[in-house]
This record gives C-alpha cells, structure tokens and sequence, in this order.
C-alpha cells in the first residue's frame, strides 16, 4: 500500500495550479485530462511488470480518489459527475482487479466503497454484493511541529481489527503498518513533521514497535485459525446482555468460530457461549477458533514491551564519542554561516501591494522576502509598533538589519498576526524586511490549493506621534523569490564551500544562521 496525500500540496506537483482555468478535485476538463493521463501512466506501469493479480502479481486491489465524500459537499453538483467520472475513467483501464474509493458512500457500480477510521465495525458497503473493506485502519497519527506525539494504545487497534471480523468484515489494512520519513521538502501539512512514524507497528527506522507489532500479529493469527468458518457462512450475532455481544460462524457441517466481544468502556463482564462462561475485560474482543478455546483477548498482551531511547552522541577530541554538552568538543566539528538579512539577489523584483506567496515561488523555495522602506520624520516618535497580519506559516521582522519579533502559527491555525513594537531612526528610511515561511503547503480539505500563504496584509504601522496608522500594504515591495542566498549557492547540499566558518564564537540562539556538523 503506497500513497502520497499527506505530501506537500497532497502529492500533486504545483505547476498544475498553474494550469489556467483548473479547479483540483472536480468535474472540471483541465484537471481531468491531467488525472487521467497521470492514472493511465501509473496503470501502464503495473501491466508492464505484471504486477496485477489478473497478470499472476500481487496488486489485488486498486484504488481512484481518496476520502473525497469527506469534502465532496462543498463542490456542489460538480462532485457527483466528477465522481460518475472518476469511476469510469479507473474501471475503462482494464486492471483486471476491482477498484475501490475511500469514504465515498455514493460510489458507483463496480467501484467498491470502503472505510477509513479508528473503527470500521458497523460500516456498510452500499451494495449486497460489495463486499466489507478497511482500507485505513489507523494505527496512530502524524505528528505536527510542536504537538505532542499521538499515541494509540494496541489493545484498541486489536480490538478494533476483531470487531470489524466479529461483524462481517472480509479485507483490511493498516494506516499505517510501517512508518516512514519524508525527507527535503516533501512533507505536507502545514506543520506535518517530516519524520512519519505514525506509532506504527514498524517504526520509521524499520524497527519492531513492541508489544504493538507483536500483539498484532498474535491477533491475526487467531483471525487466520478461524478463516475456514469465516468463509464458508455469514455470521449470526446476538446481545445476551448489554454491551456483550456474541457473534457465531457455525456450520451444519461442525466448523465453528466465534467472537466474544464487551463493547462496554469501564466494566468487565462474563459471558455464557454453549455449556462454557468466558470472562471479558472490558472494551475487548475473546476469539474461539474452534468455539470453545479462547485464542486471545484483545485486551490482554503476551508480547514483550520494548523502550527505545535516544541519545545524543557528539565526537569527542581523543577521537572517541560521548553524550556532552561541553562546549569544546561538541562544537569541535561545527561549522557555520550567516545568512543576509533581507534583498541579496540580482534577480529580485518590485511591485506595488502584497503578493500571495505560493504564487508567486511557484514553489521553488519555503522563503520569501518581504522588503520595503518607512521614512520616520525629524520630529516622529522612535518607538512604534508595525502589525503585520500573515496566511503563515512563521514569519520574522527585521527594522534596520536588526531582528525585531517572530510568529508561527500551528498545524491547527497556520495563520500568523503579529504586533511588534519597533525603533525607528527620524530623519531617515527606515527598512522592514520581512522574511515569511511555509512548512509543507496544504494538503487536505475542499479547494486546499487555493488557501495560501505569505503576507497578504494589512502590514501597518501604529503609534504615530498624532495617533494615526501608517498601511504600508499597497506600497512598493521587492521580493526575493528564491528566499535565502544559501538555497542559491546550495549549502543544504553540505558543500564544502570556503564560506563556512568554524570559529570558537559559535553563534546560539541568532537567527539566520546556517549550522552543518560532520
């Protein structure tokens, strides 16, 4: 299971925002000649190599479309024919395997609807003849620059898996089994951290995650034991007490399965299944293979729980490593360089106003600089305070060279607005350069490419000696678009430019400072 929508801008690359007249994600010419040319590659690919389960490989299923039930209301009727399309389009390319959409309740036929969530046990496909199928079974969460790590504990991903087999489910798959890392530039968000572990069963270094991993599989062997009864009749559910439900897969031929479950959250209770009594914890899920012997509870682990601990180990001067602080040593191997506040290219432009600045990088770099002049009158105060309001996602103020404030917004509100108060020199133009910065572009909900970034005002400057405000908003601005000289010349490549400095001044906490460490 592969995928790429929690990428920067959902994994579609920005020059299709550029594309004049698209609107992503609905019934719109342009964005479809794009998804289908893109999707027809894609399938070409696999029946190149033989990887369809119709070709003897092992794609068993394929998927058009993504949660877009989720946001499909705010395209009005553009949706449904887009959709209408979208399934058309997939099936007309032959896989030779079925075809399914996430959280799409209004998927047509033949594409199979499936669900995405925590728990996917009461979801119905919207046909008799579709069958059951998780395609998201979330084992954790993304992480977001400065929010906790999510975490979800595995007896509830357990329980979770046996309830959705309990109640008739055929197919599911975890979100996700393995995590990973997204490296440059990437990550989606704004603010998904570039590391994607997701607390998944196999960590992003490709480590077991115990007793996670282990627990897990524990659970999918018992679901394996019971896989003949599973398949040879549907399953009859009753309710001997409340929240204790019991779910038989029993045969006329003496094959039988059962699924003991306490849906209850704080109470454990005792259960009654042909002449045995089964003690439930609560919130768990007992599987019997053969109807009589208890395989395992979900709620009860076998596995070993294992700690992973990071430590710090910087390179000491007798050639050896040690976790330190001591200055001389850990920055022994430090090397630096500062980068320009403000305008340093010969390429920057001029406008009146405030540009959008996604539009305007096009994506070439996460930076852009804001730069422009106030001229402080003879007799104007030195102290004011300049507002600047941001779509985000961080923002910093330099006045004459000098850092005045910062901001960054969050994964929950990207949006800055900042009031800070500055020193002006009179008599003279004073400069403000602003540097803005995204952190991974949007990448989720309806119309996600138009959303933005940058300082698109109001910029103004407050406390003037008569008590007016001064809007810089609709002045001349100059705009670096490749924001910092250091992308330019590229030090991120880890050059051994002679640039670098290595000093024992070690420059902490400044900003615009570039750090590289060997």
């Amino acid at each position: 299971f592969v995928h790429v929508k929690v990428w920067t801008c959902r994994g579609f690359p920005l020059w299709l925002h550029f594309i004049p007249g698209i609107v992503f994600r609905t019934d719109n010419q342009p964005f479809e000649t794009e998804m289908k040319r893109f999707t027809s590659k894609i399938v070409d690919l696999m029946k190149e190599n033989n990887l369809y389960a119709s070709q003897g490989g092992p794609i068993i299923l394929s998927q058009i479309e993504n949660e877009y039930g989720d946001i499909d209301s705010a395209y009005g009727d553009g949706a449904k024919s887009y959709i209408s399309w979208a399934a058309s389009m997939a099936t007309s390319l032959g896989t030779g395997v079925p075809w399914v959409m996430c959280q799409q309740t209004d998927a047509p036929d033949p594409i199979i609807n499936t669900c995405n969530g925590f728990y996917c046990d009461q979801f119905k496909p919207n046909a008799i003849n579709k069958p059951k199928l998780w395609t998201e079974n979330w084992s954790g969460w993304f992480s977001s620059y400065g929010d906790p790590l999510p975490h979800r504990p595995v007896e509830d991903i357990a329980f979770s898996v046996a309830r959705f087999y309990q109640l008739g489910g055929t197919f599911q798959n975890y979100y996700m089994y393995h995590g990973g890392t997204n490296f440059g530039r990437t990550s989606g968000g704004p603010f998904i951290t570039t590391s994607y572990d997701y607390d998944a069963p196999i960590d992003e270094y490709g480590l077991l995650r115990e007793p996670k991993w282990g627990h897990l599989k524990d659970i999918h062997k018992a679901v394996q034991l019971c896989e003949e009864a599973l398949l040879s009749i549907d399953p009859e559910t009753t309710s001997p007490s409340p929240n204790v439900e019991v779910t038989t897969y029993r045969t006329e031929s003496g094959l039988c399965a059962a699924f003991l479950a306490n849906i209850d959250t704080q109470t454990d209770a005792t259960v009654k299944l042909d002449e045995n009594f089964y003690d439930l914890p609560a919130w768990s899920v007992s599987i019997l293979p053969d109807c009589k012997r208890v395989a395992i509870n979900t709620a009860k682990i076998n596995s070993n729980a294992s700690v992973k601990k990071f430590v710090p180990v910087v390179s000491s001067k007798s050639g050896g490593s040690a976790a330190t602080d001591d200055a001389s040593s850990s920055f022994s191997k430090w090397s630096w360089i500062r980068e320009p506040v403000g305008i340093s290219s010969s390429d920057a432009f001029t406008k009146n106003g405030l540009l959008e600045q996604i539009n305007t990088t096009a994506d070439q770099s996460d930076y852009l600089w804001y730069s422009s002049r106030i001229e402080a009158k003879q007799d104007e105060n030195e102290a004011a305070v300049l507002h600047v309001d941001s779509l985000g996602h961080s923002l910093y103020i330099f006045i004459n060279g000098e850092l005045a404030g910062s901001r960054r917004g969050s994964y929950k509100s990207p949006k800055v607005s900042i009031d800070v108060p500055i020193n002006l020199v009179p008599g003279i133009n004073n400069t403000v350069d602003l540097l803005s910065l995204t952190v991974g572009l949007q990448n989720y909900g309806a119309y996600y490419d138009r959303v933005g970034a940058g300082v698109t005002g109001p910029v103004q400057l407050k406390g003037l000696k008569d008590g007016s405000t001064m809007d810089l908003s609709l002045q001349p601005w100059t705009y670096q678009v490749i924001g910092l000289k250091g992308e330019k010349i590229g030090l991120f490549s880890g050059s051994s430019s002679s640039l670098w400095e290595s000093e024992l001044d070690f420059p902490k906490n400044k900003p615009l400072v570039w750090y590289k460490v060997n």
